[in-house]
């Protein structure tokens, strides 16, 4: 087996030979079979699928003969439900109950690894976002309905909640679901836009209005899509992630059973929160790792490229915008760690209220990050960099990522709002519940 030197910021720094506290040899058996699927299912064929602007037909079920759709879900794993349908083990003999967010982590860095989050999550979004509310929120007998096929891949689902005029916004849904007067369906209309996998899905796990204006009439719904009267699906042209099935959905008196309802009406808004927290760390890590691809790339560069009679390595100003990069880089990375290892010490609900906030802050971060450094890749790469194809291919394509990683899962500027009222809000039950602790009698107080 050939070996080479890896070049400066290609892999984190656990997988440079630095020591970490995080890893116990279960991750690292993880991560070698992570990277040896990805290795054979899509790494190979980025560039080919990302010009065609489409992904092969067969790729989700190549995903779900090998297994590599489960990991997907946030941990811990349904295993009780995986133990079920008779799935007892992940790829690499991981037993389900086994798997927690450090996997997680691993298995979105491995994938993203590809240079390009269009492969990846044309096969993963709707696993990953459509599927956890049904888990979490749904009744028994919703998720008897849909769970089998879902889980096994069977079926797809994808997750609806952005409108064309509510993406961060998320009270401002306008899609309506009414109930008809026998109160046996609700009939939905409305439109859903920048929908991931959406053409793909046989069901939407969708955020609609079943009350008044505001947060408290907001529901979830899994709504049917493929081949269902009243839904029409088209793919959306976008800058980046050209092959993920970026869809545009336009609801009219869609039928749907009352049955599919999310655990009870007017419950969406805070499904939807909880929700995201997912969605924003697994942003967070597959852009990072995306970063660390067009650095990488630079950096290769920079020690091959001639100018003014010596390698671009060699200029003092290059070597400063690299380390720039490289100090961005891995200070989110070990911010996402950390986050990482707290999920797997601490219970969902004292996840949620601790690192909702602050996991917002590494999804925001990962925008800017990413904007520092593919900017930065494509100016070193020069000439190259702005042309699609040849040495700058790399850095062309991470480029357009770019929007793609600040307003997906939140845009920038609500998650930074976001994260500090989520901060001050946690202050401020402590210091009351500290008051309270202090004026409540215990003892003499004679000093």
């Amino acid at each position: 087996m050939s070996k080479s030197v890896p070049v400066p910021f290609s892999d984190p720094p656990y997988l440079m030979g630095l020591p970490s506290a995080y890893y116990n040899e279960s991750h690292r058996k993880w991560q070698k079979t992570c990277r040896a699927l990805a290795e054979k299912l899509i790494v190979p064929y980025i560039s080919e699928w990302e010009t065609a602007g489409d992904v092969p037909t067969d790729l989700y079920s190549k995903f779900t003969e090998a297994n590599f759709l489960i990991p997907n879900l946030s941990a811990p794993l349904p295993v009780k439900w995986l133990k079920k349908l008779g799935i007892h083990e992940l790829p690499g003999g991981l037993k389900v109950e086994d798997f927690d967010y450090l996997h997680t982590l691993i298995y979105v860095d491995e994938l993203a690894r590809s240079g390009s989050l269009g492969p990846s999550g044309a096969v993963t979004v709707g696993m990953a976002f459509g599927l956890p509310p049904i888990l979490k929120f749904g009744s028994p007998a919703l998720q008897e309905k849909f769970l089998p096929e879902l889980l096994t891949g069977k079926k797809r689902i994808c997750i609806a909640v952005t409108e064309p005029s509510a993406g961060s916004d998320v009270a401002n849904i306008a899609t309506t679901a009414t109930k008809t007067k026998d109160g046996k369906h609700y009939i939905v209309n409305g439109t859903k836009k920048w929908i991931t996998n959406g053409i793909w899905s046989h069901y939407a796990s969708m955020a609609v209005r079943t009350g008044g204006e505001g947060a408290a009439g907001l529901s979830m719904l899994v709504v049917p899509l493929l081949d269902t009267p009243g839904v029409n699906m088209r793919r959306i042209k976008i800058g980046g992630q050209h092959t993920s099935g970026t869809t545009f959905i336009e609801l009219d008196d869609v039928k749907v059973p009352v049955e599919n309802l999310i655990g009870q009406e007017g419950q969406g808004m805070k499904f939807i929160m909880q929700n995201f927290n997912h969605e924003r760390l697994t942003i967070s890590i597959s852009v990072n790792r995306i970063s660390r691809v067009a650095l990488s790339d630079a950096f290769d560069y920079c020690m091959k490229r001639e100018a003014f009679g010596k390698t671009l390595m060699d200029q003092p100003v290059v070597r400063h915008r690299l380390a720039k990069c490289g100090a961005d880089l891995e200070a989110h990375w070990a911010w996402i760690e950390q986050y990482t290892y707290c999920m797997t010490k601490m219970s969902e609900a004292d996840a949620n209220r601790e690192l909702g906030g602050l996991t917002a802050l590494a999804k925001a971060q990962a925008g800017r990050v990413l904007e520092l450094v593919a900017s930065t890749a494509v100016l070193l790469h020069g000439g190259n960099g702005y042309t699609k194809g040849g040495q700058g291919e790399v850095a062309e394509r991470i480029f357009r990522e770019i929007p793609g990683a600040r307003s997906p899962g939140g845009s920038e500027d609500v998650m930074l709002d976001l994260a500090v009222r989520q901060l001050v809000k946690n202050f401020q039950k402590r210091k009351k519940d500290l008051e309270a602790e202090m004026e409540r009698p215990g003892g003499s107080s004679k000093l």
